[in-house]
């Protein structure tokens, strides 16, 4: 490859190299000074009955009695490329791969919020989530069929970590809608049909919630969760195990307790947020072009109501760095879900030539992650 090649001489293929290393860099530091690893949640399984936040470790329970540190990094490295994979067939379908789109494909792919934090946060589940949505939006959406689909997703998404009724579900929902009832209408059926779902997952949300709670003493459950580690000496690994017995009260209070500190975060969010303005001019400029004013209105009710759940996961519960990456990652996959829909007119793309935007797609591609609770 010579330097005037179409690498050199297009700034947005460059920055794809250039995120590609990021990711690299990542991942190393991730392995080599991991300042968290979730191995706890591949412990927890139902030996007490129905828990929450058990059924990943569960399925881990029925290939192996001992789970060692390493199969964290093993399934969460799958899943990662999985997602990756996905989103990349994502956004192939939706937009197609040429020189026009790889600004689009830089702000996305290439965002702090999206495979950059997923990298920085393996172990953490957010991203099945994010994966289960991708795969709602590349099958096919012409029967109640994927309504049914849509659900079990959802179900096996809380079962995972109930906190997902807030942090996904909202956004399937929003998708459901979007490609199946704007699509092939309303009718009795179908509604009662999706009402039924929803209220089978808000259902299963407040047994997990309420009921998942382990209810042995906590010494017992301990020993249980040592009885199932690779090395039971690593006791360090098992300091998070109260939040199975934390009732929504006490998560709360240790919310309010920390948010005059945490806090201080937000003007680095809301600048995070700011470079990404030539992507949400373009998700604007998506939604105004659609061809029916209802249409319109059901996109901007659905991202109020995305919001509106991250807000309430804001308050009550501290990861904040995570409620803004993955509200920023449901923002890309309701922009792709909104792309789907009838168009009265083209909609101009993130200009490739622009300074101030190629600007803001080098910063976005310089910064390696956000973070879990904190910025950076």
């Amino acid at each position: 490859m010579t330097l005037n090649s179409g690498w050199w001489q297009n700034p947005w293929r460059l920055m794809l190299a250039v995120n590609a290393a990021v990711l690299v860099g990542v991942f190393l530091h991730k392995i080599a000074l991991p300042p968290f690893v979730p191995y706890i949640h591949l412990l927890v399984d139902y030996h007490y009955g129905f828990t929450k936040r058990a059924l990943v470790g569960a399925i881990v329970s029925l290939f192996t009695d001992k789970v060692p540190v390493w199969l964290v990094f093993a399934l969460a490295g799958a899943i990662w490329l999985v997602t990756l994979g996905l989103f990349i067939k994502l956004f192939r379908r939706t937009f197609g791969f040429n020189d026009a789109h790889w600004p689009l494909f830089v702000f996305m792919a290439g965002s702090p919020f999206f495979l950059k934090n997923f990298m920085h946060t393996l172990g953490h589940f957010d991203i099945y989530g994010c994966a289960l949505t991708m795969v709602l939006l590349l099958i096919p959406a012409r029967s109640m069929v994927y309504v049914l689909i849509a659900a079990l997703f959802s179900i096996l998404l809380i079962l995972v970590h109930h906190i997902f009724v807030l942090m996904y579900v909202p956004t399937i929902t929003a998708i459901v809608v979007l490609r199946f009832y704007l699509v092939q209408g309303v009718t009795p059926r179908n509604a009662v049909f999706g009402i039924a779902a929803l209220a089978g997952v808000g259902i299963l949300f407040l047994v997990a919630q309420f009921a998942g709670t382990v209810d042995v003493p906590y010494d017992e459950f301990i020993r249980h969760l040592q009885s199932r580690m690779a090395d039971p000496s690593r006791t360090d690994l098992l300091q998070f195990g109260y939040i199975w017995y934390q009732p929504l009260s006490k998560e709360f209070a240790d919310t309010w307790a920390r948010m005059p500190s945490n806090i201080l975060g937000v003007p680095v969010f809301a600048l995070l947020i700011w470079l990404h303005t030539p992507l949400w001019r373009y998700f604007a400029r998506l939604i105004g072009a659609l061809a029916s004013e209802l249409h319109r209105r059901i996109v901007l009710g659905a991202l109020v109501m995305i919001s509106a759940g991250y807000f309430v996961m804001f308050v009550t519960v501290f990861d904040y760095s995570r409620w803004i990456s993955n509200w920023a990652v449901c923002m890309f996959l309701m922009l792709h879900a909104t792309r789907m829909l009838p168009a009265s007119k083209d909609v101009p793309l993130i200009p490739a030539d622009d300074r101030k935007t190629t600007i803001s797609g080098w910063i976005v591609t310089l910064i390696p992650r956000v973070g879990i609770v904190r910025p950076f």
